[in-house]
């Protein structure tokens, strides 16, 4: 029996399989010894997959052909249970290259939300490496655990996911000075600069994934504020796909335009004065007391998710991850329904 899934090479149980079938229908499946996948176009034995080289063509009961990949990490993370939105692959790929999250990296990320970026990091960040994520709903961090292990296989050691606040726990969590790099995708990430500027190394980098420009500005006033950061650097991604069919070139109609605003800056050496800085004096920030209103949750259009429809969520995040071990030979049970 295999332990966890295997990235590459023939389909073994306990793989994941995305599935094409006809007119283009996805389904992903993992592999168990007896399994099979039902359709109303006939069925197909896992036993039919186990063995045959990543990119196969199967074929079901009634002669129906189905493309067989292994998913891809931007797949699963596009079609795992949500507790809460993700980052989408376009950010996650910006925010590995914009705060240069490297192997063997400590690295500190709030909040794990449904546990898309997490993955992102736990692989950039390889086996030498640690990753703490915080996450203030308990709700949040179960579908963020199952979706890990359903695609990791395991809960990988390098992983430590916290229930609490990061502002309370990340001094407890964390050696001052000791995290090189610090993702926030929070409402209000200028909370919790402070405590981030004393966790974070010299030349540390502090990222913040914010979704409307007046987060973007308040963000970016507070690190200025501090004198503790470089000079803050603001983005969006905007990934636009094309048709290319012979002759017929030309834009999609449609386009993945904008997710959110990346934020990243820098932390100083105790003392240290960049020499812009020096020659001019920090501004006023260009905001109001009275102006912290309207980066409340509800102007900045901050949507929860109903109790009801998490609990579901849940319920669809851990029988997946009971899937992966049951196929592995992990579990004794059924998933339950």
């Amino acid at each position: 029996m295999s332990e966890t899934p295997h990235l590459s090479g023939p389909f073994r149980i306990g793989d994941r399989v995305q599935l094409t079938g006809p007119k283009g229908r996805l389904h992903t499946v993992t592999l168990r010894e007896g399994g099979e996948l039902h359709t109303h176009n006939g069925v197909l034995p896992h036993a039919g997959i186990v063995g045959q080289p990543d990119g196969s063509v199967v074929v079901n009961s009634a002669g129906h052909e189905y493309l067989a990949l292994r998913p891809l990490l931007r797949d699963f993370v596009m079609s795992m249970p949500r507790g809460a939105a993700i980052v989408y692959p376009k950010d996650a790929a910006q925010i590995l290259a914009q705060a240069d999250v490297f192997p063997g990296a400590v690295v500190v990320e709030a909040g794990v939300g449904s546990g898309a970026l997490a993955l992102w990091l736990l692989r950039a960040i390889g086996p030498a490496g640690r990753l703490v994520s915080f996450e203030r709903r308990e709700e949040f961090a179960e579908v963020a655990r199952a979706n890990v292990e359903t695609f990791l296989g395991e809960q990988p050691a390098t992983w430590d996911l916290r229930v609490g606040d990061l502002v309370e726990a990340l001094p407890e969590a964390v050696t001052p000075g000791s995290v090189d790099r610090v993702v926030l995708d929070m409402l209000a990430p200028w909370e919790c600069i402070d405590v981030v500027a004393d966790a974070l190394t010299p030349g540390g980098v502090v990222l913040c994934y914010v979704a409307t420009a007046t987060q973007l500005s308040r963000v970016a006033e507070y690190l200025r504020g501090t004198g503790l950061f470089t000079e803050p650097e603001a983005s969006e991604t905007m990934v636009r796909g094309w048709h290319v069919e012979g002759l017929a070139v030309r834009p999609d109609h449609r386009m993945v335009a904008h997710t959110g605003f990346l934020i990243t800056a820098r932390r100083l050496a105790p003392g240290a004065v960049p020499p812009d800085v020096r020659k001019r004096a920090l501004k006023k920030p260009s905001y109001a007391d009275e102006d912290v209103e309207i980066w409340t949750p509800g102007a900045v259009g901050d949507r929860e998710i109903t109790d009801k429809n998490l609990r579901k969520r849940i319920r669809e995040a851990q029988r997946a991850a009971e899937g992966v071990r049951q196929a592995a030979g992990q579990g004794d049970a059924e998933p339950t329904p």
